[in-house]
């Protein structure tokens, strides 16, 4: 058996991305009496690896799914099958492009041009013939590119329409209880199980109902991966608070906010790109600094800890930013 750090440095994947497998049911970690990280069998190590593997092949999650809920070999045969004539489509292209490419070095030798500017009306750069081809082909990697390309291009619209949704949003100043795990194995799960045994050892849910729960590197992941993680929840101001929790004051402030899924942690990157090219708001680096003062809200918190529901399910991302002046 192995802790997730461990797998995360062996197969060179993120923990994060193995905790969003747990929670699509991909893979499963289990718990040893008086041992307090998460660990996962060789059964699951091996699943993981064909998962990766899979992965590799640039196959999506859903169909990983299927094949792993299937336990068919039929089913991976099929996807394999799937596969493998996707390859052959893209060697066949790739074989009728090289032909064309030929063709065409040897006209333009043919014409023996030289390094200097040209008229292309003036050259059989590609005769009648191979340009019929070349337009009526539709197996030409070039347009299969171009395809992608523009699907691409709408995945970027689709985000750039998406981050329309930014709000710009004042979170007030809040006493808050702290929950940090600064570095070792797992630091989130175990920051995560501190804040959620304080939270039901205060009935927070009675006492403040519109508690709220925030988290965030602390450290950041360094160069071999290794991080903390800290959360903070709203708590009341006269509430006592018990080591290992530390009671703090979240100092708030304007903030851009963007919701997400669970799981769909890119988007952190076009948020940032949204604020680069965002003329009204600059980012304005505050306390906490585990996330040089970006936040992650869990949404919903009172039905996650009350309720005791699986999972959180949206976060809202959070950058702390100032109006600029003009």
């Amino acid at each position: 058996m192995d802790t997730i750090s461990r797998i995360s440095r062996m197969f060179n994947v993120s923990t994060r991305t193995l905790r969003y497998y747990e929670e699509i049911g991909l893979i499963t970690s289990s718990r040893i009496e008086d041992y307090a990280y998460r660990v996962y069998s060789q059964e699951e190590i091996d699943k993981l690896q064909f998962i990766l593997v899979l992965r590799k092949m640039n196959i999506g999650l859903s169909d990983i799914k299927k094949v792993l809920l299937s336990s068919d070999a039929y089913s991976l045969l099929h996807l394999m099958k799937k596969k493998l004539l996707d390859v052959e489509n893209q060697l066949i292209s790739l074989a009728e492009l090289e032909q064309i490419l030929k063709k065409i070095i040897v006209n333009i030798e043919s014409n023996q041009i030289e390094h200097r500017e040209f008229q292309l009306d003036s050259l059989n750069l590609i005769d009648e013939e191979l340009m019929s081809h070349v337009m009526e082909s539709t197996q030409l990697v070039g347009q299969k590119l171009k395809e992608k390309q523009t699907m691409k291009n709408d995945e970027r619209k689709a985000v750039k329409q998406e981050l329309d949704d930014v709000r710009i949003i004042h979170i007030p100043n809040f006493t808050v209880a702290a929950s940090h795990c600064p570095d070792g194995e797992n630091p989130e799960d175990i920051a995560s199980e501190r804040l959620a045994d304080f939270i039901a050892s205060k009935k927070l849910w009675d006492v403040k109902a519109d508690f709220r729960v925030f988290g965030f590197n602390n450290p950041n992941p360094d160069e071999t991966g290794e991080h903390g993680y800290e959360f903070y929840v709203t708590i009341p101001e006269d509430m006592e608070v018990e080591a290992p929790m530390l009671k703090k004051t979240f100092h708030g402030g304007l903030y851009a906010a963007y919701g997400i899924k669970m799981g769909d942690f890119h988007k952190w990157q076009y948020f940032g790109e949204w604020l680069k090219a965002c003329e009204d708001y600059a980012y304005d680096r505050r306390e906490p600094l585990g996330m040089e003062g970006s936040l992650e809200e869990h949404l919903n918190a009172f039905n996650y800890y009350k309720n005791k529901e699986k999972a959180f399910e949206y976060l809202d991302l959070l950058i702390p930013v100032k109006r600029i002046n003009r």
